[in-house]
């Protein structure tokens, strides 16, 4: 049995579909903080903590307050070490998974959504934020190359099967 569960996955792989449908399942979701404009559809204080670049640095990186932190697409993410420790249920990128402890790793279930690219485009393309969605295509493609540090990999655009996950997770 694992202690949590991080899902990674491209832009538009549905990483926070189901991070609601795991919330709903009474999982703890980690709060992360970016710098990245918020979506319309998103709420500060329940998707993401939205700070200035400024508040970052200033905040958290020189106070040493980040368990982790990366700057993809030019806008950085990171998780607070306050919400890492109350938390089971978390969305990181490659990167931000190379920054973990591996005594965290290895008490962690990383699973990787790795969805079609025809699907995940469309899916970017009804988002209308402020990320054009070939240069996220191309983003993801650097950050996800080679990538193979996760031990569960999901090509079901739709999740139907979630139990056993869950199942994995004290």
């Amino acid at each position: 049995m694992k202690k949590r569960l991080i899902i990674v996955g491209k832009g538009g792989s549905g990483k926070d579909h189901m991070r609601k449908m795991l919330q709903d399942q009474g999982f703890r979701y980690c709060i992360s903080h970016t710098t990245r404009p918020p979506r319309k559809e998103e709420t500060n204080g329940d998707d993401y903590f939205f700070i200035s670049l400024d508040s970052a640095i200033h905040d958290f990186i020189l106070k040493d307050k980040f368990y982790e932190y990366v700057i993809f697409n030019e806008w950085l993410y990171g998780t607070s070490r306050e919400q890492f420790e109350r938390s089971n249920l978390f969305i990181m990128t490659p990167s931000g998974i190379s920054k973990m402890d591996q005594k965290d790793k290895d008490e962690s279930l990383i699973v990787y959504l790795d969805i079609v690219e025809p699907i995940r485009k469309h899916r970017l393309s009804l988002r209308r934020d402020a990320d054009d969605v070939e240069r996220r295509l191309k983003a993801d493609e650097f950050d996800f190359k080679d990538f193979k540090n996760f031990d569960e990999r999901i090509t079901d655009p739709f999740f139907r099967d979630l139990t056993s996950l869950i199942d994995k997770i004290d």
